[in-house]
């Protein structure tokens, strides 16, 4: 894994300990020399990892819609920005760019993108790591979740490993360079049929 996006939120969020592990997450892919992706934001979690990441000596590339522009850009530009028509051309630039997704704690946008990407992974569009940065518990209730869609039937098990849930930087990206990527759901209803 050479380059690594991350989804997180346009705001800085209730606590302070997600800042903190922001910049602990922007710190620690400059530590292992990857290029970070994120949404081209200057604000919130996003501008703090891009800071910090920036900073440690890393390239840093921002992909940002056009509309989003004079809302979410404010202060020092971080990196090389990349204006995009929309958010649909913005997701799938970070997908080309990125050889995994690492999502921060945000609000619908983040959970958006990571789904998204967690679904491209299902249908087989793509084999790359994502992994859920979850600080102070801020992802359990989504992998409650995920395991209860699982046992209703809607998810099959190896699917439900798809997204990689930890509680630090260094120990999430390490799951994600070992990561292997289940077979897809097409892959496998075409086998269940032959």
């Amino acid at each position: 894994m050479k380059t690594v996006c991350v989804f997180a939120g346009s705001s800085k969020g209730a606590s302070a300990a997600y800042a903190e592990a922001a910049r602990a997450l922007g710190k620690e892919i400059a530590k292992r020399n990857l290029r970070m992706v994120y949404g081209g934001g200057n604000i919130g979690l996003m501008g703090e990892c891009a800071t910090a990441a920036f900073e440690g000596g890393s390239e840093v590339v921002g992909v940002i819609p056009e509309r989003l522009m004079p809302k979410e850009v404010s202060g020092k530009t971080v990196g090389d920005v990349r204006v995009v028509k929309d958010m649909h051309e913005r997701k799938a630039m970070m997908n080309e760019l990125s050889d995994g997704f690492i999502c921060l704690p945000g609000g619908w946008g983040t959970l958006e993108e990571a789904l998204e990407m967690i679904t491209w992974q299902q249908l087989g569009y793509h084999s790359k790591p994502i992994g859920l940065l979850s600080i102070d518990n801020y992802y359990d209730g989504l992998s409650g979740f995920i395991q209860h869609v699982t046992t209703e039937g809607f998810i099959r098990e190896s699917h439900s490993k798809i997204p990689l849930f930890g509680d630090s930087p260094d120990g999430l990206l390490d799951q994600m360079e070992s990561y292997k990527a289940p077979r897809d759901i097409v892959t496998m209803i075409k086998e269940e049929t032959d």
